[in-house]
């Protein structure tokens, strides 16, 4: 059978196979292409095949890992440095590419035959050669590494490339024992760079990370409209942008209650044929806002502002429709999983999972939306179906869904088990079990100050200055009231709460509400002001990220605050 490290054809149908999951099976062919010769059986560590980067990015998206590098380095600072000084290489981010001619040269069918502690463990990067058999008993994710044992990182650090740092590159050179033969040098060429098709994006859209590409808007864009134009929502990837042909696009349902599977597949003209249901919800990134929380203490991830936030309208049939319609029924411990059809190295996709109950219920708007803001979704927000999980935190709402698994069983997969978790701000990466923590669903109340911007020079008009956000809770829950202060909390104003949902029932306000507030404010003060959301459980905002940290910096939802300057 083919390897699950080539291609993961049991999980995505062979005719929804995208352009992106071709590029990685190019790339990884060519790396196991030593197969043939017998130096690593198919129905051996084949079955396994994975990569030293996909999976310890599976440790909290490199996080883990990065955190135990830069701790080694620190604590073998003088091994490290003095064996990278000792070499021919004067720039460190082009080791792997130099040829060192103090070294042998090895080809990929002996690299091959060195993927256990009994042989040694070696990899290849460029064209460098690497005996890690000594680093890995002490890396924290020593049985993920193994899975890359006698093969190339290349293709995995195409996608990975928080690892292009100098501490990661001067760690790796220190392993290097050899050249790698011209012949069986990994092309590294545009062709086969699963970045390669990335989609243009708005100049407006600050990133956050460029690969895989991570961006907010400006605040003050997302005062100027209840719906968000699609061109300004914010962007959340965690994998390249698959490219997907309409015209084979299927979705694979598989219902795993019991111990007879139930499998459906619907093409996209399938899904457009059923019930259209329309829901203007609010997304919201789990690390929104992750930046202030940051300047508590530093945390491994992006430094999202308050724009990793937007509201939309979303068309397409209830979830609920097509899991009934193959004789599902709800229950409370059951969960649906759904599977994207952005895939890693190992063609692993990108996955979530969300309670049975809450896709199953008819006011929990769970859709397979094909539609935002009244037109086709763009190839960054999800083409040609996404799922839409209203109230829920942004990660659950999965982009590109070629999967669908009803099962009894909550997903498995790293986002859901080692990523979107909080946990007590005493927690850290030595003491950490993301075991112990749910992962996070319903997002807690929340608002922000969008205009003006922290650091502003404004003028008063007629003693006031104006100042505008968005605020939301998370499950449905209505924001009542948001309260402002400018003078520390002694007196606070209440904001007007502009297009608000009317006519909505108690538990599905999935919108924001965008407020407006004046300040009194006089020429020459200086003026810290701080908002504060309380939805309509009584649920309000806590007052400082300090007592809130933690090591992901997800649920940051203390109150916003900006300092200006009146002239």
């Amino acid at each position: 059978m083919l390897s699950r490290g080539v291609l993961h054809l049991s999980r995505v149908s062979q005719k929804t196979i995208n352009k992106q999951q071709l590029r990685w099976f190019k790339v990884n062919s060519r790396v196991t292409s030593h197969d043939e010769y017998g130096s690593r059986s198919q129905e051996g560590s084949h079955d396994t095949s994975g990569s030293l980067l996909s999976t310890s990015a599976a440790l909290v998206g490199s996080s883990l890992l990065t955190y135990w590098i830069v701790k080694k380095l620190k604590n073998d600072s003088a091994t490290v440095y003095a064996k990278a000084a000792s070499s021919d290489q004067q720039d460190i981010s082009k080791a792997h590419t130099e040829l060192r001619k103090d070294l042998p040269v090895y080809s990929m069918d002996q690299v091959g035959e060195h993927n256990s502690p009994k042989t040694g463990i070696w990899v290849t990067y460029g064209i460098g050669v690497y005996d890690i058999t000594s680093f890995v008993p002490k890396h924290p994710g020593s049985d993920k590494v193994m899975l890359a044992a006698g093969s190339a990182i290349d293709p995995f650090w195409h996608i990975f490339q928080q690892h292009n740092t100098k501490e990661v590159l001067t760690l790796l050179e220190t392993f290097r024992i050899g050249n790698l033969r011209e012949d069986d040098v990994i092309s590294t060429q545009d062709q086969d760079n699963p970045w390669a098709a990335e989609p243009k994006r708005h100049a407006i859209l600050k990133p956050t990370a460029q690969r895989p590409f991570n961006a907010e808007p400006p605040a003050s864009i997302l005062v100027d409209a209840f719906l968000t134009p699609n061109e300004f929502f914010y962007v959340r990837n965690h994998l390249p942008v698959p490219e997907v042909d309409i015209k084979e696009y299927e979705l694979e349902i598989d219902v795993e209650l019991s111990d007879k599977t139930k499998s459906k597949k619907l093409k996209y003209d399938d899904l457009r044929k059923l019930p259209k249901h329309k829901v203007v919800a609010t997304i919201m990134c789990g690390g929104n806002r992750r930046g202030e929380m940051m300047e508590i203490k530093p945390i491994k991830g992006l430094s999202w502002g308050p724009s990793a936030v937007g509201n939309a309208e979303w068309a397409g049939p209830r979830l609920s429709d097509v899991l009934k319609a193959m004789g599902v029924v709800s229950d409370e411990t059951s969960h649906v999983h759904f599977e994207g059809l952005d895939v890693d190295p190992t063609s692993t996709p990108y996955a979530a999972s969300i309670p049975l109950s809450k896709a199953m219920d008819p006011r929990g708007d769970v859709i397979l939306a094909y539609e935002m803001n009244g037109e086709p979704l763009s190839r960054d927000h999800g083409y040609p179906v996404r799922v839409i999980v209203p109230g829920v935190v942004g990660s659950r709402n999965v982009k590109w869904v070629g999967r669908i698994v009803v099962s009894k069983e909550e997903s498995g997969s790293h986002w859901q088990q080692n990523d979107y978790k909080s946990f007590s701000p005493s927690t850290d990466w030595d003491t950490v079990d993301f075991k112990s923590a749910p992962a996070i669903q319903y997002m807690p109340v929340t608002s922000a100050i969008c205009s003006p911007a922290n650091g502003d020079q404004l003028k008063a008009d007629n003693g006031f200055i104006t100042v505008k956000g968005y605020a939301w809770s998370g499950g449905g829950q209505e924001v009542i009231r948001v309260d402002l202060t400018a003078d520390g909390g002694n007196t606070w104003i209440v904001a007007d709460l502009d297009q608000v949902e009317k006519g909505t029932g108690r538990g599905r306000h999935w919108s924001w509400s965008l407020w407006t507030a004046k300040i009194p404010a006089k020429p020459g003060q200086k003026l810290e002001i701080w908002s504060r959301a309380v939805d309509d459980n009584y649920n309000s905002q806590p007052e400082t990220f300090k007592n809130i940290w933690n090591l992901r910096g997800v649920v940051g939802n203390a109150y916003s605050r900006i300092k200006v300057e009146v002239k």
